[in-house]
């Protein structure tokens, strides 16, 4: 047996929304065997090593509820998604060096591209099972959007209706994904691209097969379908109003924050010549869909929406290491940091159904992150990653 204690930390309690000073954590063979005052540890075994974390607190394993494992992001992150699928494996292997580094536990991916008829997301989740040092993964087939809605095509399954996009769903599930993943944006942005009758079909039938459905939306038309027809969760929710998040709350939709997309579009403007960001127009659009997004989660934690934090790095122009960026971010908006830190942690886990996803438990896994300082008062302690757990 191997164990270690981690003496003095202090400890995140996000149920509490509080620190629990002068903490001692021992684990045995990675299970979090004893949480006790420092002052009163108990008796050590032999060999165990002791690790002096004096300064530190214990961030329970924390969870990415919107990635896209396989894309690197950056500023020409749709084009990443044409790349082969050997690029696209190796990009994985990366981000699960990225994601441990940055006290990441569970990453659930949301869309990755094709390759001979499968998700090259479920072919890396699969060959992570149970290998130590990667994150635990809920994976999504692709996006399964309208005819048209991609100019060009190539990333999305296409559904010309509500009766192809139910048969494409089934088609993920076929091939093995946890949940399925609608794109509700476009091709008209005024108007949603399926009705709520085609999505609830969906859902339904979705749920019947013991997986979920989550709806991309950052447009207005498409949040209100998703939150009528009542799928599981709706991502980025960059428009939302105030019915929309009322409905949400009442129908059980979660909403998985991205909004640190936005910040990072902002700092292309300075590092890119692409005009969408560098542009004066391309300036004033991003500030007018930050200042919108901002307003969104606002609605939705008024509301009483269950919401967890996404970083959509790789389908989105963030990197895998980043998710304290949308944790500051959340902050930014209005939210309390103890309500940021549970989006990026427990709320994490409840919306992958797993109890100890992003909480900590005497017997429960010995999944957690030790960072330099307080995140409570000081979020940005969480990209002062000192030593993970696992």
């Amino acid at each position: 047996m191997t164990a270690t204690l981690y003496r003095d930390c202090a400890l995140l309690d996000v149920d509490a929304g509080a620190l629990r000073l002068g903490t001692s954590l021992l684990v045995e063979d990675g299970v979090l065997s004893r949480m006790r005052p420092t002052g009163d540890e108990g008796p050590l075994d032999d060999g165990t090593e002791v690790v002096d974390a004096g300064g530190t607190t214990a961030v329970p394993g924390m969870v990415d509820a919107h990635s896209h494992l396989t894309m690197p992001g950056g500023s020409h992150w749709i084009d990443r998604g044409s790349d082969p699928a050997s690029t696209l494996r190796a990009v994985a292997e990366d981000n699960a060096r990225l994601l441990r580094q940055a006290g990441v536990r569970w990453a659930r991916d949301v869309g990755s591209p094709e390759r001979d008829g499968r998700a090259v997301a479920l072919e890396v989740r699969d060959a992570w099972r149970g290998r130590s040092g990667y994150p635990y993964v809920r994976a999504a087939g692709t996006w399964l959007a309208r005819a048209g809605t991609q100019p060009g095509g190539g990333l999305m399954v296409e559904a010309a209706d509500g009766d192809a996009l139910l048969a494409a769903a089934h088609r993920q599930l076929d091939a093995g994904a946890d949940l399925v993943k609608l794109y509700l944006d476009g091709p008209d942005r005024d108007t949603s691209p399926f009705t709520a009758g085609e999505v609830r079909r969906v859902v339904e039938a979705v749920h019947e097969r013991g997986a979920t459905v989550t709806a991309h939306s950052g447009l207005l038309p498409g949040a209100r379908v998703a939150a009528e027809a009542r799928v599981d969760c709706v991502e980025h929710g960059f428009t939302l109003d105030a019915d929309t998040a009322a409905a949400m709350a009442a129908g059980g939709v979660a909403l998985v924050s991205t909004l640190a997309v936005l910040e990072s579009w902002r700092t292309f403007a300075t590092t890119t010549g692409l005009p969408r960001f560098a542009s004066e127009e391309g300036a004033r659009v991003i500030a007018e869909r930050r200042e919108r997004a901002h307003e969104s989660v606002r609605l939705a934690y008024a509301a009483g929406v269950l919401l967890a934090a996404g970083t959509d790095f790789g389908g989105g122009s963030l990197r895998a290491n980043q998710l304290a960026w949308e944790v500051q971010t959340l902050v930014s908006a209005g939210l309390p940091p103890a309500a940021a830190l549970a989006a990026a942690t427990v709320n994490g886990g409840r919306l992958l159904g797993e109890p100890e996803a992003g909480r900590l438990r005497a017997g429960g896994p010995a999944d957690f992150v030790l960072v330099h300082g307080d995140p409570l008062s000081d979020p940005a302690a969480l990209w002062r990653v000192w030593r993970t757990s696992w």
